[in-house]
């Protein structure tokens, strides 16, 4: 019977011959030739996960409770050096969907849409339908704002209609989704956070594991690959999540960040007002301090949200391991950036630092060779495109601007790029400027730029700078750009910038 099992994985004309002539019994020669049919193309399970930072146990932080994620990691790699191209949703999700960096694409906002700028634009998931790959997708994966709206995201993209799913924004009726108006607030009850006593399915993210569950037990009796992307909407704001998620913790474990001022020497241009928390939510003060206790909320409010997040991603990786998929299934987990917790006196994303561009990244990929491991390669989103294409045995489109991770995920000491590159725009005296910033294993280099890159500028002067050394100063307390001992770190990144 062992030859009747070993039979499941060749092609038909392999199965024949197995089962022909002297029962069970097959020619050397025969099975030489089935031991070489080629493996069936493995799906993909695409990941997308809001405002995700890599605030997970398997980044190192001992109280997040992260279980499902973890177990990923613990049979995937982890890149702890990975990089969104622009800390905002919609930028980063057009250039990692694209494999394009954001001026490439032209979607620096949240109201340019990609087509708009490239018509015949090719996506990830169109690549993979194009392939033969059936391709479906439910949640947050582009930005509504970005594409041609929520209910299609990129309709060229996908092998049916996207999938719409239902749950609510609050539990209670009585809280409303709508942002507030600046002039009257009190005509609105939006807060930042909710702890309800509900089940997870009251809620977006526990519809979409529902849903994400279903689709792929669906998708696995199809006997054709496919590539299902799913996108999470928690932990970004506002931090609701079912109430035994918040007290997975007590709020008196919780600390406000050591460090909660501008970098010495730092730029104004690099740092803004949190105007996402600020303008978004009822119990937020549009301008002054945050009370000691609102942040610590909000701390805890993240922490209920990335377990809450972490548990729906543990539905739909469960699934695949009841269904018989796991083996043969590209899962990829990715954060659209990272998030400021009160660092730099800082909330939400929107910069060029470390705790906004770097984001939690996760690759399982049977096959490779660096199961379990973790990785300082600097790593960034539009490596996604070039790496899921490379492990698929797809062709990788030439006008790609990231390149393939395979050589990390088989070598974690091993590297494919020097640094990875984010950028955020700014304005300086009523002229746009842009800010590039060139993370190495070690540094974090940035160069603020005016130039009207609207109009296609490339080039302007450079009026500030920043240098990090995460070894010596991993809070990002001082702008050491300045400083006689890093000139020579400085002028290899001038000349990286240059290139």
């Amino acid at each position: 019977m062992k030859e009747v099992a070993q039979v499941q994985n060749y092609s038909r004309r392999c199965f024949l011959k197995l089962l022909g002539g002297a029962g069970l019994a097959c020619s050397m020669g025969d099975l030489s030739y089935c031991m070489q049919a080629p493996r069936p193309k493995p799906n993909v399970l695409f990941i997308a996960v809001d405002d995700l930072k890599p605030l997970l146990g398997c980044y190192g932080r001992a109280r997040v409770k992260s279980p499902n994620i973890d177990r990923l990691a613990s049979s995937g790699m982890v890149f702890l050096n990975g990089h969104c191209q622009q800390a905002v949703c919609g930028p980063s999700r057009a250039s990692l969907l694209t494999g394009l960096r954001p001026d490439t694409t032209e979607v620096w906002d949240l109201k340019t849409r990609m087509r708009d700028i490239i018509p015949d634009i090719l996506t990830l998931p169109q690549h993979f339908k194009n392939n033969g790959y059936r391709v479906e997708g439910m949640g947050k994966i582009f930005d509504g704002r970005c594409c041609d709206g929520w209910g299609s995201q990129d309709r060229r993209s996908w092998s049916v209609p996207f999938i719409a799913v239902g749950g609510k924004f609050y539990a209670d009726e009585g809280k409303s989704s709508s942002k507030p108006s600046s002039k009257d607030r009190s005509k609105a009850n939006r807060p930042s956070t909710e702890c309800a006593d509900v089940p997870d399915s009251v809620y977006q993210d526990g519809q979409l594991a529902i849903e994400g569950s279903k689709a792929i037990r669906r998708l696995v009796r199809k006997n054709t690959p496919f590539f299902l992307a799913v996108g999470f909407k928690k932990p970004h704001l506002p931090f609701t999540a079912p109430k035994k998620y918040w007290d997975m913790y007590e709020r008196s474990e919780f600390e406000l960040p050591e460090y909660q001022k501008q970098s010495k020497d730092g730029p104004d241009i690099a740092y803004h007002t949190s105007g996402e928390l600020r303008s978004g939510y009822t119990d937020i003060p549009l301008r002054g301090p945050i009370t000691r206790d609102k942040q610590l909320e909000l701390i805890h409010g993240y922490h209920a949200c990335v377990s809450f997040v972490d548990a729906q991603i543990g539905r739909l990786l469960d699934e695949l391991r009841v269904q018989g998929a796991e083996d043969n299934t590209i899962v990829v987990l990715w954060g659209d950036h990272g998030w400021h917790l009160g660092d730099h006196n800082l909330w939400c994303k929107h910069t060029n630092f470390e705790q906004a561009t770097r984001s939690a990244f996760v690759i399982r990929a049977p096959g490779t060779k660096g199961v379990g491991g973790k990785t300082n390669a600097p790593a960034e989103f539009v490596d996604i495109f070039p790496t899921l294409c490379d492990l698929a045995k797809l062709p990788i489109p030439p006008q790609l601007e990231g390149a393939s991770l395979v050589p990390v995920l088989n070598d974690p000491q091993a590297s494919v790029k020097d640094v990875a590159i984010s950028q955020y725009p700014r304005s300086s005296n009523g002229k746009p400027v842009m800010g590039y910033a060139y993370r190495s294993e070690r540094y974090r280099y940035i160069e603020w730029i005016r130039k009207d890159y609207r109009k296609g500028q490339k080039h302007g002067a450079v009026v500030s700078r920043e240098l990090y050394d995460y070894e010596k100063d991993p809070m990002e307390t001082t702008n050491a750009v300045d400083l006689p001992e890093y000139r020579e770190v400085v002028r290899k990144f001038e000349r990286i910038s240059k290139g």
